[in-house]
């Protein structure tokens, strides 16, 4: 994130201090502006440099919640590293620093664990699910998982080692639908590439991706997907340079401001 978040963190807090001088109302204590000190663990100093290893189909919302992080602790400087939860573990294993790692999966979060990358326990945040979508119109008339079974259409998934490709996976089996994609991407973003773009007939991505790619796509629900929820989990990487600000994020994360976020963007509740 740009250091310019800073000023703007700043102008927030002189307008809470002018607030509550012109409040009236004695020597009584009165509770925090929302989402003031949520993200505060024990109430320590957070500035310093963040890096986040996110899951591919959090960054819209990731990036959302770290401008609010430093608005609310202007000395604080937030990056991401956004890709396939399998790819991320692979780059933290090798010995990539980050402070923070949010996964699609808890597959991924353990592989995290038993490399003894995770500080403390990791805390799930969300749900989401599979859903189909086609180019704009759906062209090709998809209206049912099994349609994606035929060889008439092009379709994209993920690969099966990252989080959207396992749950595709899990739906396969549970319905004997057997597809033959014309490629398998390394993340979620990647197969909703390959349709906005008009290089297939159909994918298969989380409801999340596709409201937030809009009217680029048109979206097919198929009730299979509710036997394949994913859930995300969130921690503190072990190597953390800035645990303090490490726990306030994840504090944010969890707190209902957080999860409003989320919310908005179509996730469900963990």
């Amino acid at each position: 994130m740009k250091k310019s978040y800073g000023r703007l963190g700043t102008v927030l807090a002189m307008s809470a201090l002018l607030a509550a001088g012109c409040s009236s109302g004695g020597g009584d204590s009165t509770a925090p502006e929302s989402g003031s000190t949520a993200s505060d663990p024990a109430g320590q100093d957070i500035s310093g440099d963040l890096t986040v290893f996110a899951a591919a189909s959090l960054k819209a919302t990731f990036t959302q919640l770290g401008t609010m992080f430093e608005a609310a602790h202007p000395g604080a400087d937030v990056a991401f590293n956004f890709a396939g939860s399998s790819d991320l573990v692979t780059q933290l294993t090798q010995g990539a620093p980050g402070d923070v790692f949010a996964s699609a999966d808890t597959a991924n979060m353990t592989k995290a664990l038993d490399a003894n990358l995770i500080s403390g326990d990791p805390e799930n945040f969300a749900t989401n699910t599979l859903i189909i979508v086609t180019p704009p119109g759906n062209p090709k008339g998809i209206a049912s998982f099994a349609d994606l079974a035929d060889k008439d259409n092009k379709v994209v998934v993920c690969a099966p080692q990252v989080p959207c490709g396992a749950a595709t996976t899990k739906v396969e089996k549970a319905t004997g639908v057997d597809i033959a994609p014309v490629s398998e991407e390394s993340s979620v973003t990647d197969v909703l590439g390959k349709v906005t773009s008009g290089q297939a007939d159909a994918g298969l991505v989380y409801v999340t991706d596709a409201s937030g790619a809009g009217e680029k796509v048109t979206s097919v629900a198929f009730e299979e997907s509710s036997g394949a929820v994913n859930t995300y989990p969130i921690a503190v990487l072990s190597d953390s340079q800035n645990s303090a600000a490490a726990k306030a994020f994840e504090a944010l994360v969890m707190s209902a401001e957080g999860q409003e976020v989320l919310a908005d963007a179509g996730f469900a509740a963990p």
